[in-house]
């Protein structure tokens, strides 16, 4: 009895416990960091315009921004305190964030939260699970278990936020083509770049919010009196597609050079679509060897087995059973 009580249950509590208390040691040392309160206001106001744009502009972006998430409310209050004194780390959340198109309310506060409360409930979930279907689990597996659910609830917000990016950045490289179609009738029209670049985000408001929205913003920054270059270099950064990347850098070249802004719309037009059939004949050429595993693993056994099977019951019965 001794034995399985120092086994099963003293040295995974203890692990608990130890684990706990580095918890609780990390969010002290997190509220003991120097305030830099000036950075954070900025940071939660979304941006450096803010303040500087109209009524109906801080209406949209506070709209955007206050968008209500049960589980952001919830593990914004494990994570208040240490997602505030965080200042250095915010820069480079802030664009990943941008990335996912994530604008919410406390997401910040959340994020630490859920990589301070996950790795503990991670922890209370394995030793219920012990408890009552794994009452046999050596104490080395215990302790194997004990850091792979941490592991696991620390990266998990991690992991959540790179699929949530990677989901918006194929939703956003579908709608670029049409949006250089309409970009381009409306250059076209004789509508000057700003204006132009107006139009496409609210026309694509139904059918690519995510898209519209970046070219909305982008408007804002210009509105609030940030030069276009710099509104276009932060757009390619939210976006982080190399196509609008290379739209950004031919429309900032354009200006600079004065050159026709409809012309090389046009041959930037062609070279996208060109690049995107050349991308699906390769993904179609890939097929062929793509199709062959589960050809083998799964289809030619079940061929093997209606084709040859009668023959090889027939041929048992007529020489093996005589």
């Amino acid at each position: 009895m001794s034995l399985f009580l120092n086994q099963d249950i003293l040295i995974p509590l203890f692990s608990f416990l130890i684990l706990l208390s580095l918890c609780i040691i990390a969010i002290r040392i997190f509220n003991k960091q120097p305030k830099n309160k000036e950075i954070v206001k900025k940071i939660q106001k979304g941006s450096d315009f803010y303040d500087h744009t109209n009524s109906d502009d801080k209406k949209k972006i506070s709209d955007r921004a206050s968008t209500k998430n049960p589980f952001v409310s919830f593990f914004s209050l494990f994570g208040k305190k240490p997602g505030e004194k965080r200042s250095s780390d915010y820069k480079a959340l802030e664009i990943k964030f941008l990335k996912a198109g994530i604008q919410w309310k406390n997401i910040y506060s959340a994020f630490w939260g859920a990589k301070l409360f996950l790795p503990v409930f991670s922890i209370a979930v394995f030793f219920a699970l012990k408890i009552f279907m794994f009452k046999s689990m050596t104490a080395t597996m215990t302790i194997a278990a004990i850091v792979f659910f941490a592991l696991f609830g620390f990266y998990l917000p991690e992991l959540w936020l790179k699929n949530k990016t990677d989901k918006r950045k194929k939703l956003l490289l579908t709608g670029l083509p049409d949006t250089l179609d309409m970009l381009v009738v409306c250059v076209e029209a004789g509508m000057g770049l700003d204006s132009a670049l107006d139009r496409v985000g609210r026309e694509m408001k139904i059918i690519y919010p995510d898209l519209s929205q970046e070219f909305s913003l982008m408007n804002l920054e210009m509105r609030a009196g940030k030069q276009r270059d710099d509104a276009l270099r932060n757009l390619a950064l939210r976006t982080d597609l190399d196509e609008m990347s290379s739209l950004v850098t031919l429309l900032i070249q354009t200006n600079k050079f004065g050159t026709s802004i409809a012309a090389a719309l046009k041959i930037f037009s062609a070279s996208f679509r060109t690049k995107r059939s050349q991308k699906a004949e390769e993904i179609a050429a890939r097929l062929p060897v793509t199709i062959m595993i589960p050809l083998i693993l799964f289809i030619f056994p079940s061929m093997f087995v209606i084709i040859l099977g009668p023959a090889a019951i027939s041929i048992y019965q007529n020489l093996i059973m005589k």
